[in-house]
């Protein structure tokens, strides 16, 4: 019996290692003596960096960056055997750093996480693979290229402040004084969203009242970002704010692709290669994937999606386990999906329920454990 456990992280709760564990441990009060491949995933948000550096056999560095409101934190990379650098925008710019009062979405901005593709660019990585998962951002990745030195000039010259709201003011751009290094780079951006820069699905429409965005700054950051746009390409720079991905870190895909070049790409394709996922699969009896939350979005490039196709292509079932669901979660067994099984035990408080979380994944796979044999039982 082989078993295949390839979960993403179940969101401030479990790492994706550790939801994979406790898989494994239900799992195994009923099922002691299968082969277990234990595959913890990402998709460009949280745990990226930590798959590809336990896949590759990388090392971690560090480096002082501006969180989103400007103070000091310090954010780790990986480095990759071949000096490739791999890397998440949250380390610098995530939501997570941030107090839910302190979520300021016209002035928070991604300055951090350009600081920190700063970093590995002075330690001569030449390869850059960004996750740009879970971010309190929603500049358009201006902060991002002020911190690679180019600059956000208003009408009177003057350098723009930080933050989404001010590229309302954007005059002109000068690139003069951007890092040399950026020039022999290569930054591919792992990235799990398909949604363009502005509009009603754009970066601050559908990602914005998450960051603490009230329908009138949806509004506003809507309106700078499209000006942003549009002076970057007056100025000559792409214009692809409606390219899939562009919305994705309150518009960061959107300044990473029009100021360096980016390629963005759907975040499990980059984890599913570096794991080996598709071959692991292959000759297994069944796999498990999962998520925290599971629900109509998870069909828009989640890990459990890239889960199932590389387990249909080798005719392996999949079952999902989730920490809870969504009430349109049934749309996804048009997918494929076997069964998909929320873990929360009983209401409770959030504080509560996350605390759970590991106890009730175990459970819960043990449980599904036994339903599974009972299945195959009735089946001899």
């Amino acid at each position: 019996m082989k078993i295949v456990i390839a979960p993403d992280s179940f969101k401030e709760s479990l790492t994706a290692a550790q939801a994979a564990a406790a898989i494994c441990r239900g799992f195994a009060q009923i099922w002691p003596q299968a082969d277990y491949v234990c595959v913890p995933m990402a998709d460009g948000g949280e745990g990226t960096a930590a798959a590809l550096v336990a896949a590759c056999g990388g090392h971690w560095a560090e480096a002082t960056v501006d969180d989103p409101l400007g103070r000091t934190v310090n954010a780790r990379y990986g480095v990759l055997p071949d000096g490739s650098a791999v890397m998440e925008m949250a380390e610098a710019s995530g939501l997570h750093l941030l107090a839910p009062s302190e979520r300021q979405p016209l002035h928070t901005s991604s300055y951090g996480t350009g600081q920190l593709l700063a970093a590995a660019l002075a330690r001569g990585a030449k390869q850059i693979i960004l996750g740009i998962g879970g971010s309190a951002t929603n500049d358009g990745g201006a902060g991002m290229a002020q911190a690679l030195g180019i600059r956000l000039l208003d009408a009177q010259g003057r350098d723009l402040p930080r933050g989404g709201a001010a590229l309302a003011q954007l005059a002109r751009i000068d690139t003069s004084g951007s890092l040399p290094a950026l020039a022999g780079a290569h930054i591919r951006v792992a990235c799990d969203v398909t949604n363009p820069l502005t509009g009603t699905h754009g970066a601050s429409a559908v990602f914005g009242p998450q960051k603490g965005a009230t329908p009138a700054m949806v509004a506003q950051l809507d309106a700078a970002l499209s000006h942003f746009a549009d002076v970057l390409a007056t100025a000559g720079l792409p214009d692809v704010r409606q390219q899939a991905g562009s919305g994705a870190a309150g518009g960061l895909g959107f300044g990473l692709r029009a100021f360096l070049g980016a390629e963005l790409q759907p975040g499990i394709e980059h984890i599913m290669a570096a794991t080996a996922l598709p071959d692991k699969i292959a000759g297994a009896d069944l796999v498990i994937t999962g998520e925290g939350r599971m629900d109509g979005q998870t069909a828009f490039g989640k890990v459990p999606l890239g889960v199932l196709r590389a387990a249909q292509q080798h005719g392996v079932p999949v079952i999902a386990l989730a920490g809870s669901v969504g009430s349109d979660v049934h749309t996804l067994y048009a997918h494929g999906f076997s069964a998909i099984f929320p873990t929360v035990a009983a209401a409770a408080p959030l504080a509560e329920v996350l605390a759970a979380a590991e106890a009730n994944l175990e459970r819960t796979a043990r449980q599904v454990a036994a339903v599974w044999q009972l299945g195959r039982n009735l089946h001899r």
